[in-house]
């Protein structure tokens, strides 16, 4: 009977080590899916791949480790959001404004940027390999 509860004990606790832990509100995901406003969520972590957040508010939102690989920015504000460790390769986004957004170990492998406003962004340890930036100077 010990045998059973020790191995019943070690089999759960096992199960509950392999379950990733997801930071991201869940309430906050849905909010910023449906309506492309959820400025100042949490959303650390979430799994926002292939998302089309065309003219997204996300202002002073945490998206700490948040996967954005291959989404849609266009014209979305991320002014003093958290990205810190977010993986946003292969991103398009034009008119994005990243101002004073924490980017600090993000990944921008392959991104491409059109008249993306950068001021006072943190960009330590950025990865930037084939990142693509443009800027239309006319304006």
């Amino acid at each position: 009977m010990k045998l059973k509860i020790l191995a019943t004990a070690v089999l759960v606790s096992t199960i509950c080590y392999a379950i990733p832990v997801q930071a991201a509100n869940s309430a906050h995901v849905r909010q910023l899916l449906k309506t492309g406003k959820c400025p100042g969520c949490e959303l650390a972590g979430a799994d926002l791949r292939s998302a089309h957040l065309i003219g997204a508010d996300l202002r002073n939102a945490n998206l700490k480790g948040a996967n954005l690989r291959n989404a849609n920015l266009e014209g979305a504000d991320l002014t003093s959001a958290n990205l810190t460790g977010a993986n946003l390769s292969q991103v398009f986004a034009s008119d994005i404004d990243l101002s004073a957004t924490n980017l600090t170990n993000a990944k921008l492998t392959n991104a491409k940027l059109t008249n993306a406003n950068l001021e006072g962004a943190v960009l330590a340890g950025v990865d930037l390999k084939e990142v693509i930036l443009y800027s239309d100077f006319s304006r």
